[in-house]
């Protein structure tokens, strides 16, 4: 791959739409930022809301603590911070700048406001809708596909802002483009000058909030667990500090991440266990930011065909986008990590995504785990081979193979999730 290749100036487009930051969980954060653009657009404090979601927005934001609520969970809770205190200009940081006063304020609003929650009847994965009414007036405000496409934006019935929703990501760069040859090729040859800022952001807020995770006390604190009397070695502190960042994003931490595919855990989960070997091994920062681009860009390349949101937990994509990247780290190339993909997709392709909630970061160090067991399966000689259950002969086959699953075979299993979840 050149520098003057199409495929080079999409990698780097690619990269600079999906690696953005964003302050807690991305689904509630949609919401919020929902919320706030609907509140803008009515020009008022609104006094009633009714707010329509596909099944996999329930599921993520059921569980989840959303920061600068006071602990605060659930679509209701996301709805009344964007509305009484969100900043629709910040998007995934809608609600990085919240006070004290809104907080309490947001709290008063909930209690006083009626917000009424339905199930949408769409045929989008993603989708959130916000009706907000205050006395004659109306406002509406839809969002579709991901977590900052605005489809729909209306007031008092007359359409502001319109664009139709396709079953694909409009607006996004096409990632036909990107495969596991061009990414090694691309991470080669990339001018970092291109990559730089966006990749060090990542490293400085995702290690961040991986460093308070172990510092603080957030959920069933897996980070810490996995740790314990391990501190020396390498494996465990990969998987440890990147289920650290998950404990404290999950349960109301106030520190930005920077997002892969949409979701926080998976920025962490293809970033963090780079970055952690990168450092152990004393590694260049230029050697670091051509592993994370292999490590971000196959996460996105696995996650492309399952979409967002599904019943396959989007970490193992990300774990196994982390196996590559150490591949590359440590030396190997196309050969190496188009093994190591392989060999880690075989071994946690059947964990299913119930939501965000503090029992992620046990599912992200599972998923770090298989990529580093990858890895180490092709280091020593060892691999699966197509025939081996969904494996097929290729790389390119078996990814397109884990896209078909994740999208149409776990259709029904994501109902039969989002169903159990909402009857507890």
């Amino acid at each position: 791959m050149e520098c003057h290749d199409s495929c080079y100036s999409k990698y780097i487009q690619i990269l600079h739409e999906e690696l953005q930051p964003a302050m807690g969980c991305t689904e509630p954060i949609a919401i919020a930022y929902a919320a706030a653009k609907v509140r803008e657009t009515l020009g008022a404090l609104p006094e009633q809301l009714i707010v329509a979601v596909s099944g996999n927005i329930i599921k993520n934001v059921k569980s989840v603590v959303i920061p600068h609520t006071g602990g605060l969970r659930g679509i209701p809770a996301a709805v009344a911070v964007g509305v009484v205190a969100g900043d629709p200009a910040g998007e995934l940081e809608v609600i990085a700048h919240v006070t004290e006063d809104q907080i309490r304020a947001t709290e008063n609003y909930l209690q006083a406001t009626p917000i009424e929650v339905r199930y949408a009847e769409t045929p989008h994965i993603f989708d959130i809708q916000i009706t907000a009414i205050k006395g004659e007036d109306s406002a509406f405000v839809r969002i579709v596909d991901y977590h900052t496409n605005i489809a729909c934006i209306r007031r008092n019935g007359k359409t502001l802002f319109e664009k139709e929703c396709e079953t694909k990501e409009a607006g996004l760069t096409d990632r036909n483009c990107l495969s596991v040859e061009g990414i090694v090729a691309f991470a080669d040859c990339v001018d970092l000058a291109d990559v730089r800022e966006v990749l060090q952001r990542q490293i400085a807020y995702n290690m961040a909030i991986a460093e308070e995770g172990l510092r603080g006390n957030y959920g069933a604190n897996i980070g810490k667990v996995t740790l314990l009397h391990r501190e020396n070695d390498i494996n465990y502190k990969m998987r440890a500090w990147a289920a650290a960042a998950s404990d404290a994003r999950m349960n109301g931490c106030e520190l930005p991440v920077v997002i892969n595919s949409g979701s926080g855990n998976q920025g962490i989960t293809a970033s963090v266990p780079v970055i952690v070997y990168a450092r152990e091994m004393k590694k260049t920062e230029d050697e670091l930011l051509r592993a994370l681009c292999v490590s971000n860009l196959i996460t996105i390349h696995l996650k492309t065909d399952i979409g967002r949101l599904s019943a396959y937990c989007g970490a193992v994509s990300a774990g196994v986008g982390a196996g590559a990247g150490l591949a590359y780290l440590k030396g190997g190339r196309l050969e190496t990590v188009a093994h190591t993909v392989v060999n880690a997709i075989a071994v946690t392709s059947g964990m299913i995504c119930d939501g965000a909630k503090a029992s992620c970061a046990a599912k992200i160090a599972a998923s770090v785990d298989a990529g580093l067991l990858g890895l180490a399966m092709y280091e020593n000689g060892n691999q699966f081979f197509g025939g081996d259950g969904i494996v097929k002969k290729g790389v390119e086959n078996t990814i397109a193979t884990v896209g078909r699953l994740a999208r149409y075979g776990m259709e029904q299993t994501d109902k039969e999730i989002i169903h159990l979840m909402m009857d507890t």
